[in-house]
């Protein structure tokens, strides 16, 4: 267990990795705590979507923080620093003949797969404030680990995909892909509360940036135009809808179309 974590639990199956956290932040737990699940019954995504997961297939995995000194305006560097470093722990597994991975804003982990876009993982965040204060975070990943294609579900198989597809059918060690990613999170982590945010980095992994996009903002709402990067001290995607048009920073929202120049895909 890395020097960080001070509490690392796993479950077989669970209703989610989020509550159990949440209930030992608020039962004064100290951070970092972290809960393993071999498969949820109530998995969620972002925007409060269904998370689908297959028992022995995916690293489904909540991390509870205190950070002390994080303002509630930069809380999105949190699932930033997760997403970095899911990003990279994930690449060191795969091997250099693998799919290029990605970030899709803010932070789905997304292979390129056949000139497409497929998700692999994704990230969400739940916090408490105290006024303009971060209280308590909760951040929790779903990774499609092991998951063969022929098992996806229906709805989902033409824009998922697993990092042992990435890597061509290799089997991945979910307890390797853990492990890798604590190891790059604790000094991430550390960096933030010291005040350092490596948002270039973060940046420079968007594959959205330069790309056509459709991001749904809620509310039946959505906007079409070409991402040109994103606002590093509000974590926003930058849009230009048109020629000549003002651009149009998205703070919250789903990208569910991306056009890249040799890829596209609906994920």
């Amino acid at each position: 267990m890395p020097d960080f974590v001070s509490r690392l639990e796993r479950f077989d199956r669970v209703d989610s990795t989020q509550s159990i956290v949440r209930g030992w932040l608020d039962d004064g737990s100290d951070e970092v705590c972290v809960a393993v699940a071999d498969a949820q019954r109530e998995g969620r995504g972002r925007l409060d979507r269904i998370w689908q997961d297959r028992p022995g297939s995916s690293l489904l995995v909540s991390v509870g923080f205190r950070p002390r000194g994080l303002s509630a305006e930069h809380a999105w560097r949190l699932p930033a620093i997760a997403s970095i470093a899911l990003l990279g722990a994930a690449t060191s597994l795969l091997g250099p003949t693998a799919d290029r991975l990605a970030l899709k804003w803010p932070n789905d982990i997304i292979a390129v797969h056949h000139e497409r876009l497929r998700k692999v993982a994704g990230v969400l965040t739940e916090t408490s404030l105290v006024g303009a204060r971060l209280e308590t975070a909760v951040v929790g990943i779903g990774v499609n680990v092991d998951w063969a294609k022929g098992d996806y579900p229906r709805e989902l198989a033409d824009s998922m995909w697993s990092l042992s597809e990435a890597s061509g059918r290799r089997r991945i060690d979910r307890d390797a892909l853990l492990a890798a990613w604590l190891e790059r999170l604790g000094p991430l982590y550390e960096q933030l509360l010291s005040g350092h945010f490596d948002g270039l980095r973060w940046a420079d992994a968007q594959i959205t940036t330069g790309s056509a996009v459709v991001v749904e903002t809620g509310a039946g709402t959505a906007i079409s135009g070409t991402a040109v990067g994103v606002d590093l001290e509000r974590g926003a995607l930058l849009v230009r809808t048109g020629p000549g048009q003002p651009m149009s920073t998205v703070a919250v929202g789903d990208v569910v179309r991306c056009v890249v120049a040799d890829a596209a895909s609906v994920v």
